[in-house]
Formats: structure tokens, sequence, C-alpha cells
């Protein structure tokens, strides 16, 4: 998430009442969890194991639960609590904004797109040309549409990130502040489900296809000319490149890559990030062939068993 106008470290400690390091005219730019990190960009770390990788991301202002030296050109901030300080940022600088009316009078809707009966559209959208949204979608708040874009009933497009803390007592929510960006000429079947990220972008590439009861998780990014199948589930923080084809009920584990023209069969399990330009099967995947003569080796079993 940009800031607009841009903060100093000042003025952010100032918010959570933090100590910090740096020069306090220091720029903050934008707000990005971990792994959407850019320059200028605030993010937050609060256990060991990853206090290394948030030093040396892209991102020039930590909050950390560890009094440690400053990285040359880089601001911390210290706190006893990073999320729940990260989390107060987060909604100070993207407070949840109530709608006032099915079409959100922020919203900019472009020629010759048909918006069909109980479309909700939220504030800030953007929706481009000639696109026809079908009943009952839900379009949250900051999304943007391309061109030619179709949506079959009973979609939302930009719910809130999975994405939760355990505490001791419950599971504390982290804030999202991302968008979904839809490209040009993709369609999207009935009873999709696309979140947002949780403050970077979950993104749909032009011209893909999604059949009915899709979920892509927050921050996935689907690359060029995709097709999925119906019941895909992809989790958070996907990379799917273009010409990826995944068929009826592949499940995608988060954090990882599908390599550019990759198949994927059915109902096959993907926890690792796979090659492109190959055909998979089984859970988890590997190559097809490989699999077919695995199972045929297995219903061989009994036969080769019988024989010892």
């Amino acid at each position: 998430m940009r800031l607009q106008p841009s903060q100093t470290l000042q003025q952010i400690a100032g918010m959570i009442d933090a100590a910090f390091a740096g020069n306090p005219d220091f720029a903050v730019t934008g707000i990005n969890e971990i792994h959407k990190v850019e320059p200028g960009d605030l993010t937050f770390v609060d256990h060991p194991k990853y206090y290394d990788k948030a030093l040396k991301s892209n991102a020039t202002t930590i909050i950390i639960n560890k009094e440690v030296d400053c990285p040359p050109g880089k601001a911390l901030i210290f706190s006893d609590d990073p999320f729940r300080d990260y989390v107060y940022l987060t909604k100070h600088f993207r407070p949840f904004e109530p709608s006032q009316s099915m079409i959100s009078s922020t919203a900019i809707i472009g020629e010759g797109t048909v918006l069909q009966p109980n479309v909700f559209v939220g504030n800030h959208v953007i929706i481009g040309k000639n696109c026809i949204i079908h009943p009952n979608v839900s379009i949250y708040d900051h999304s943007v549409i391309g061109d030619n874009v179709i949506i079959h009933s009973g979609t939302v497009i930009g719910a809130d990130a999975f994405y939760f803390k355990r505490r001791p007592e419950y599971w504390d929510k982290m804030e999202s502040c991302g968008r979904v960006i839809i490209e040009d000429h993709v369609e999207i079947g009935a009873s999709c489900t696309i979140d947002k990220g949780v403050s970077g972008d979950t993104v749909v590439g032009q011209g893909t296809k999604l059949d009915n009861l899709i979920q892509i998780g927050h921050d996935s990014v689907i690359g060029k000319n995709c097709l999925f199948a119906s019941q895909v589930g992809v989790a958070g923080c996907v990379t799917v490149e273009d010409d990826v084809i995944l068929w009826g009920q592949v499940g995608v584990q988060k954090d990882l890559t599908i390599g550019k023209g990759a198949v994927v069969l059915g109902q096959s399990g993907i926890a690792k990030s796979i090659d492109g330009g190959k055909t998979y099967f089984g859970s988890p995947v590997q190559e097809a062939r490989e699999k077919m003569k695995e199972l045929a080796l297995v219903k061989k079993l009994p036969e080769i068993l019988g024989k010892l």
C-alpha cells in the first residue's frame, strides 16, 4: 500500500509510541507485508527465524521486537508487539469505509460495461470498458477490473486475506489493505472467490479463464492465458506463470511457483514449485508419465506378492 502523502520515521514511530533508530526525517512511502516489500516500505518482523530476512529485504523501515544495529540506509522501530503495531498502522492509513449504496459514487465504470441487478461495487473500484458483471457479484473496495471482463453470478472479488497470528487464546487478524487486479479479457465463473492482497496486489492476468467455484488466495499472481477448471484452490503468495492449465480440484500450497505452460491433472496436490512445460499428476505431484507407471506397478503388487 502506498502512503499518500509519505510519512517520516518520527511520525510513524509517534503513532505507536515507539523508540526508533535512524534519521527522524527518514521517508516511509509505503506499508507492505514481507512478501511484497519495495524500497521505501515499512514492514514488521516478530520472530527470530525471520529477523535476517526482514533486515536484508527491500523494506527500508522495519518494526522489530529486538534491539539490533540498524543496517545502512534503513531505519528501525522497536516494539514489544510488531504485529499489533503493524495492524494499527494499516487500519490508520486504510480504515474501513462503509458503503452507502450498491454502486459506490466513488467507483469508475467504463463505457459499455453492464452491471446486472444486485451487483455490489465498493468504494474506489475501477471497472473498464465493455465488461459484463452478472447478478449478485460483489466487488470490494479498491479492486481494479480491466476491459472486456466477464464475471459470473455469485463471485466475490477482494475479500480479506486469510491471514491470522496465533495468540494464546485466539487468532489475531491481519488487516488487509491490498487490492485485486483483474486484467483485460479475463472470464471468471460463478461462485469464485479472489482475495485481496495483504498489502500488495492479487493479480489475474490478461486472457485467463476461471471456471466455477475457484479460490485464489491473497497476493497470488496468476499469469496470462491460464485455464483453471472447477474447484481449483490456490493459496496465498503463489506465482502461476503464463499458459498454465490446472484441471478440476487441483490444490496449490502457498509460497511456490508453477512454471510457464505446466499442465496439472485433476485432483492433484502441488506442495512445492514445479517446472513449466510438463504435465503433472498426483499428490504430491510428479510428472504424469512416471506417476501412471507407478500406479500400474501398484496394481501388480498382489500378483507379485503371490509369487513370493
